[in-house]
């Protein structure tokens, strides 16, 4: 179980170092870096819009808004960019 959740985590910083070289190149339609800053803004801010407190809707708001507002993020995003990024990333992780 160990070695699966080691996994997941080396898989989960790809993608964010992914997302982060997605949102530095200059062919990401600003459209993209709107949706994937609501994203990391969501998820950094201090309160949600559904409160934790109330049952289920309060732990689920995040979810869900958060993958959707990932999604809408890559549908605007060219997919030779998002290829080059993943390859960057690659080669990087490949060398340690």
């Amino acid at each position: 179980m160990f070695k699966t959740f080691k996994a997941l985590t080396k898989q989960l910083k790809q993608e964010f170092e992914v997302y982060r070289l997605v949102l530095k190149h200059p062919q990401t339609p600003w459209m993209a870096k709107f949706f994937l800053g609501l994203a990391v803004g969501y998820l950094l801010l201090p309160f949600d819009l559904i409160p934790d407190f109330i049952p289920v809707l309060g732990q689920l708001d995040d979810v869900i808004i958060i993958p959707v507002l990932l999604y809408l993020a890559l549908l605007f995003i060219p997919k030779a960019v998002i290829q080059s990024c993943r390859e960057q990333v690659r080669q990087v992780y490949s060398a340690n």
